[in-house]
């Protein structure tokens, strides 16, 4: 439950609009245009309550939502705020039509009138708040957003019931005038900001500067990043989402030291090993310095999109420890971060990912905890977001983040990896049993580090923020695979998302505690790599009966059979190719360990007896890697080549070959002299697998045949030459077979490959 001391409740009063008044409802009014087109004029909407900005004083309360027919033929929307009338218009979506919204397609449109309710539909939250976003999702998966990807993500956000969401695009712009004002040039703060694609660590202070020699950020970049986080904080305002802006975390170019000779700087720890691009300055929140550019931060974001919110992003110790681990030291720090805030903006609320908890857990003792978030003042001058709530939770363990209001929170997704993969039992009941057992838990969120697949984990936690009992799951499934198709659904369909519930979306496994990554997406070795556990490095183990997802996918082509228009539906399209590329994923596993165990044999055997056999089943690897492609090629969302060429948009100025670079770079070696790293963001995506993953494996197979004639191997030779390899491939510039956009028929492609290589799809 939520203790009124967290909450401040506001009085209600019915507030009614009329369509064509310029008024606080047109974002909704819009909303609603987007979905249903010119149908939406059969819609009304009214607020029930008048809420201000929300701030540490002044907090919101649970939202409710009623959706009725009117005697004059409108569908009426009342709410309690603009968050809860797009929740409401959902329900009614969902509820009358089976229609809803998905990721990675276009929405269904619309073809005749808006129906009436045979009933009152109402809904209400069980928190106040209901988060969006981890801060390294702008990286991994929003690095190269247009503003027409963001509008349909910030509808879909809306449509969810999300009220409260970060807001990080173009934060280079805020800080590059701010330290414009202290008296640093633009070459010194240029040289400071890492890559388009890395963004997000550079503002935590892990990581400074781009690698690869090819420029730093350009102005250009800096200037249209800015111009679109415009857009997306007045669509949020519309949409009733208040903005989580950034606030300044305190580290600083090397410049520091010219303009401000005596500022109070320490360096950063070093960060994962990233040479020569890692141990940032600090600059004292003690330093006058630090509250002068706190205050130019948030003035001028008040200035560039209104007084939109009161809630500020900062991070000052992610994945890396305090320089001090005395208490007073941690307490003066928040206290005079804090204290900066307020200066700037005397409601501010600053909302702190947990992350360093966890990350650094046996640093973070209670008394530390206590001392570094008690420097904040009163309790609700702080919101904590429980990042990996699921996985790890450290509610318990920090005394409820020593009191103060947190929101439990679905990790889930590390890096972007892509395997199929949730713990629905863990996402209905342990937000549940949290809310029962802490009277400081405001929220649900979303904080997966990217956003690549498994959607229906994300859209459960979301609706649990709805529910006051733990979901049923098996209904769940049930109703959500029908709107996910909306249309009549087979009923072999039903049981392959059943199956898919019980056996891959309920995992309880301690070895495998988030999304997985497939083998054929790493670094070749001869060992290490199948059944890995644990969350870094990616795990391989599949916790499952891989002839279970084989069974799976049996009745998702029995249910196109059935109903061959299902063949014509993109969110089915997108779902066969997803769970074919899963069971050809776990197939690769058998053909690796195959080739492994027959090599191992073959070397102690004299010189050049064996290698046909090693280069045989090394082609045949190949060979299945090309037909994998083949399959991921026929979805524009399961390409390189869209991630490329969304990355080729942002093109200006001369900075081709840093886009080109950072795009490269991310999803493969991340940075190149970095072994800890290598293959962290790694994608299951047509094109990488067809050219950069299959020339990593050909080199191996190419060098396993040789060792075998040679009768002996030196692994790290051929491990230099991989490497040799996947540093020359991040200046590919646009450019390459890898860049080839989607192509092919599903259903054609998907049979055809299933009876190329028959042993991979029978169970």
């Amino acid at each position: 439950m939520v203790s009124a001391s967290s909450l401040f409740v506001l009085g209600a009063a019915l507030i009614s609009f009329t369509a064509g008044e310029p008024d606080s409802l047109d974002g909704i009014r819009n909303f609603a245009k987007r979905r249903f087109g010119n149908y939406a004029d059969v819609l009304s909407f009214q607020l029930t309550e008048k809420h201000e900005n929300p701030s540490r004083w002044n907090q919101v309360t649970n939202d409710n939502y009623t959706v009725s027919s009117t005697s004059d033929g409108k569908i009426l929307v009342q709410g309690t705020t603009l968050n809860a009338l797009a929740r409401g218009l959902r329900h009614y979506a969902t509820d009358t039509m089976y229609l809803d919204d998905f990721w990675f397609v276009k929405q269904r449109t619309i073809s005749k009138p808006l129906p009436a309710l045979t009933k009152t539909l109402v809904g209400a939250s069980v928190v106040p708040w209901r988060y969006n976003f981890n801060t390294v999702t702008f990286s991994y998966t929003f690095a190269w957003y247009s503003w027409e990807d963001w509008e349909q993500l910030l509808d879909w956000a809306a449509w969810r019931g999300i009220n409260l969401q970060l807001a990080w695009v173009g934060y280079e712009k805020i800080f590059l005038d701010s330290f414009r004002e202290i008296g640093m040039a633009d070459d010194e703060i240029l040289a400071f900001f890492s890559g388009p694609a890395f963004q997000a660590w550079n503002r935590f202070g892990n990581i400074k500067g781009s690698w690869g020699g090819v420029g730093n950020l350009t102005l250009s970049w800096i200037e249209s990043q800015f111009e679109m986080q415009k857009k997306i904080v007045a669509r949020m305002v519309e949409l009733g989402m208040t903005p989580v802006l950034p606030a300044f975390p305190g580290f600083v170019p090397d410049a520091i030291t010219r303009v401000r000779p005596v500022a109070n700087v320490t360096k950063a720890p070093d960060w994962l090993f990233v040479p020569g691009y890692s141990q940032d300055l600090f600059l004292s929140p003690l330093d006058p310095t630090s509250a002068e550019l706190q205050k130019l931060f948030i003035s001028k974001q008040i200035e560039a999109f209104g007084n939109v919110t009161n809630v500020y992003t900062l991070d000052q110790f992610n994945e890396m420890q305090p320089s001090s681990g005395d208490t007073a030291y941690l307490g003066a720090v928040s206290k005079a971060t804090y204290s900066a805030l307020t200066a700037a903006n005397p409601a501010a609320i600053w909302l702190m990912q947990g992350w360093l908890f966890y990350s650094s857990e046996a640093y973070w003792t209670q008394e530390r905890i206590d001392a570094y978030l008690g420097g904040m003042g009163e309790k609700n001058n702080a919101l904590i977001l429980d990042l990996y709530s699921e996985g790890s939770p450290q509610w318990q363990r920090t005394k409820h983040f020593s009191g103060r209001p947190w929101i439990w929170c679905e990790l889930h997704d590390f890096g972007g990896n892509m395997n199929l993969f949730g713990q629905v039992s863990r996402l209905t009941q342990g937000p549940i049993a949290a809310l029962a057992n802490s009277s400081s838990l405001v929220g649900f969120g979303l904080t997966p580090e990217a956003y690549e697949g498994n959607e229906i984990v994300y859209d459960l936690l979301l609706d649990q923020a709805w529910s006051s009992s733990a979901i049923d799951t098996v209904a769940y499934f049930k109703e959500w695979t029908t709107l996910r198709y909306g249309q009549i659904v087979p009923s072999t369909l039903y049981k392959a998302w059943d199956m898919l519930r019980q056996h891959v979306y309920d995992m309880d496994d301690p070895l495998l505690p988030a999304v997985g990554v497939g083998v054929y997406q790493l670094q070749p070795a001869l060992s290490g790599l199948a059944n890995r556990t644990g969350h870094f490095p990616a795990p391989t183990y599949l916790g499952y009966d891989p002839n279970v997802l084989k069974q799976i996918l049996g009745f998702m082509y029995d249910a196109a059979t059935e109903n061959e228009s299902l063949w014509n539906v993109p969110t089915f399209q997108l779902d066969v190719v997803d769970v074919t590329r899963q069971v050809m994923g776990n197939y690769f596993i058998d053909l690796y360990q195959d080739l492994v165990k027959t090599f191992n044999a073959s070397i102690a055997h004299p010189p050049g007896k064996t290698c046909g056999t090693v280069e045989q089943k090394g082609q045949k690897l190949l060979k299945f890697l090309t037909a994998l492609d083949s399959v991921l090629c026929t979805i524009d969302h399961f390409t390189f080549a869209k991630w490329l060429s969304d990355a080729k948009r942002w093109v200006a100025g001369g900075d081709d070959d840093l886009i080109s670079f950072s795009a490269r770079s991310q999803v493969t070696v991340w940075q190149p002299d970095s072994p800890y790293l290598n293959d962290y963001s790694a994608r299951a995506w047509g094109g990488l697998t067809g050219v950069y993953y299959h020339k990593r494996w050909e080199i191996f197979v190419d060098g396993l045949t040789e060792a075998v004639k040679a009768g002996s191997i030196d692994e790290q030779a051929l491990k230099q030459k991989i490497h040799t390899f996947e540093k020359s491939w991040q200046f590919g510039g646009f450019n390459g077979p890898e860049s080839k956009p989607a192509s092919g028929d599903v259903k054609n492609v998907v049979t055809e490959v299933m009876k190329q290589w028959p042993k991979a799809f029978k169970s």
